[in-house]
């Protein structure tokens, strides 16, 4: 009669804690890299936004022969202002977004780089700042 031995198959817990520092060295490595590319994309959609209100407004303004008022504010490019006769918006088709952040966008009429300003305060949500914090401007 033989014996047959059955050895227990599976991983010692030394390999299983080498996987996991492999995984977690590559976590570290891929993570940081990945977040800035969002954050890089984000500030690229908040530039071409801000790119499209200014097409708008330059529509709006063959229309009416001016910009909106700072008290109008870009929310002139999707309902028609109650003293404007020559209105013929919408000037943008799905309504004003919010800047990548979450906030409202600044109108400014007159401007202080131009004939308006719009400005996202990015994502600090604050004037001034670096980086992903930096304000977006039409001016620039």
């Amino acid at each position: 009669m033989q014996r047959t031995t059955l050895k227990a198959r599976g991983f010692t817990l030394l390999e299983l804690l080498v996987v996991m520092v492999i995984i977690g060295l590559l976590v570290g490595y891929v993570a940081p890299m990945y977040f800035k590319q969002v954050g890089k994309s984000e500030v690229k959609v908040a530039r071409a936004q801000i790119e499209s209100f200014g097409k708008a407004l330059d529509q709006y303004r063959l229309d009416t022969g001016h910009y909106p008022s700072s008290e109008q504010g870009l929310a002139a490019l999707t309902a028609k202002p109650a003293d404007e006769a020559r209105w013929d918006g919408p000037y943008l088709k799905k309504g004003l977004p919010a800047d990548p952040w979450g906030a409202q966008y600044t109108y400014k009429r007159p401007g202080t780089h131009g004939e308006y300003d719009i400005v996202s305060f990015g994502k600090d949500g604050v004037p001034g700042g670096t980086g992903e914090d930096a304000d977006l401007g039409s001016w620039e």
